[in-house]
């Protein structure tokens, strides 16, 4: 596949034309290194990727970060490219240690920070990283107009926010005529519904926006890896084998492995087709630590459910 016959998807109102799989970057600078992580953003480009994603605190989380070196590592990396302008760059502001608020200043200083780290002139898509209630919507908007006006992002969006607030985010920039989310970030995968489909989901479908699914795989419960008995040693396997103590755990692995055997697809590819399948979604959001587990997350754009095989899936998430 040539980077020209990439698929693409319109991300909301807004004319960033995005691949159906977002590049998650939380891994970068953590449990893939800087290396590991360029080989992994090569063989994305390679093979039409053109939508990446981090935050400004990736990873404040690991012993010796204290958040940015995501940004940095994918700055770095773009610095060696010379097809910028094909890549859509998507960071967050609002989660970093001492700055986890929505208050004008810092989403001012967090975008200005991001700009220096990714070494980019312009943030294609801010997104505020969780809501922050004790900040008025029309606050937190304002702030991200100006830096549309400013040249400084191009596009805004909304991770981890609520129906009622995303509702009056959307009514004040549009009363206002400023800026307007054009996509959320939700937690959702075929795990874990509840959070998304329902009142936030209306919302989105209702001003004809995006979503963006985070965990899309389910902290990797979703790849099929963690079976019982089975031990993987991974940064996240304690977090993914919970889901094997819920009684639909184990019945959406068994629907999954039934879907995939019978499109000869590994069952990562199979949670994501469904995920893309959805209404409203555009590109679920996964993460890949080295260029292996990469095929099978970019095959989930080429595959087609069925109606049959969607209901399967959904039943057994249940």
């Amino acid at each position: 596949m040539t980077n020209s016959d990439a698929p693409r998807v319109n991300l909301g109102p807004s004319g960033l034309a995005v691949s159906p799989l977002s590049l998650g970057g939380n891994v970068f600078g953590w449990t893939a290194d800087t290396a590991q992580s360029f080989a992994v953003l090569d063989a994305y480009a390679a093979a039409g990727g053109n939508f990446i994603d981090t935050a400004d605190v990736y990873s404040a989380w690991a012993p010796g970060n204290s958040g940015g070196e995501s940004e940095t590592v994918i700055g770095e990396w773009l610095r060696g490219r010379d097809d910028r302008e094909r890549i859509v760059v998507a960071t967050k502001v609002g989660a970093m240690p001492g700055a986890n608020d929505l208050r004008p200043g810092t989403i001012k200083r967090g975008a200005e920070a991001s700009l220096r780290r990714l070494g980019v002139e312009r943030i294609d898509l801010f997104y505020t990283h969780r809501d922050d209630p004790d900040t008025p919507v029309e606050e937190i908007v304002t702030a991200l107009d100006e830096l549309v006006r400013e040249g400084k992002v191009r596009e805004v969006a909304a991770s981890n926010i609520g129906p009622e607030r995303l509702a009056a985010s959307l009514e004040f920039a549009e009363r206002e005529g400023l800026a307007k989310y054009v996509a959320v970030q939700p937690h959702y995968n075929l795990v874990s519904r509840g959070t998304y489909e329902g009142p936030l989901a209306d919302v989105v479908a209702a001003h004809g926006l995006s979503a963006v699914p985070y965990y899309a795989l389910a902290s990797g419960f979703l790849t099929g890896k963690y079976r019982p008995g089975a031990a993987v040693d991974s940064a996240r396997a304690q977090g993914a084998a919970t889901y094997l103590d819920e009684p639909r755990g184990p019945r959406v692995l068994a629907a999954l492995d039934e879907v995939a055997a019978a499109h000869g697809v590994q069952v990562a590819t199979v949670a994501l087709a469904w995920l893309a399948a959805q209404p409203t979604v555009a590109a679920p959001l996964a993460s890949a630590r080295t260029v292996e587990q990469l095929p099978p997350l970019l095959a989930a754009a080429s595959l087609e459910l069925t109606e049959a095989e969607l209901k399967l899936l959904a039943d057994a998430s249940d």
